[in-house]
């Protein structure tokens, strides 16, 4: 199976750490991710809405949208990392959820500072996604978890942290979250996302 995948996209790094944690094996490739351009015509043939990731299948088929994929590669597997049913899968699910919701705000965020021009941003609504993103880390600071058997959850919200830190430095949100800052550091020594850091 092949991946489109660039290296500063925090949804396609939870693609790659999930395969790496199942042991499936992916042929990546790489492409450029242009918000504001003509996408890549190789990605808008995969996924029509030329975003990344998108897994195209041995049989030709394409998968597109983290979650999507994330769930394909977790039914291919004897060991899945999302429960089969009852409590634990719903609680697993709202914290993917949680993290992708993250993720959205602060994608919109960056775009917002990196390729709005200044006189045409609005403070307001930039405001409303760091929100987003604050409501989401003291969620996650309320639900402890140890990092050691990796649930789809705490990929999803290790990749979330890993892109917090990737690309907004200067939010200190380890100062008030001692639980998920403990958890963030424990999860970061993994193969699956040492090997996966943002570039």
């Amino acid at each position: 199976m092949k991946l489109f995948y660039s290296p500063a996209s925090p949804y396609a790094r939870k693609v790659l750490v999930v395969a790496q944690e199942l042991g499936i094996a992916l042929e990546v490739v790489q492409v450029g991710a242009n918000p504001a351009g003509a996408p890549d015509p190789t990605l808008a043939a995969a996924n029509p809405l030329a975003k990344i990731p998108a897994l195209l299948r041995d049989d030709g088929s394409s998968l597109h949208d983290s979650r999507v994929i994330c769930e394909y590669l977790d039914s291919l597997s004897s060991k899945p990392l999302t429960p089969p049913a009852g409590e634990a899968r719903w609680s697993v699910l709202v914290e993917v959820s949680a993290a992708d919701g993250l993720l959205d705000a602060a994608l919109l965020a960056r775009y917002e500072v990196a390729l709005r021009p200044e006189p045409l941003r609005w403070p307001e609504w930039l405001a409303g996604q760091m929100g987003k993103i604050e409501r989401a880390l003291d969620f996650f600071e309320t639900h402890p978890r140890d990092g050691e058997n990796p649930s789809l959850a705490d990929i999803a919200v290790a990749c979330a942290l890993g892109y917090l830190d990737f690309r907004f430095a200067h939010l200190d949100w380890r100062a008030s979250r001692p639980k998920l800052a403990a958890f963030f550091a424990a999860i970061s020594e993994r193969p699956s996302l040492k090997s996966t850091a943002p570039a």
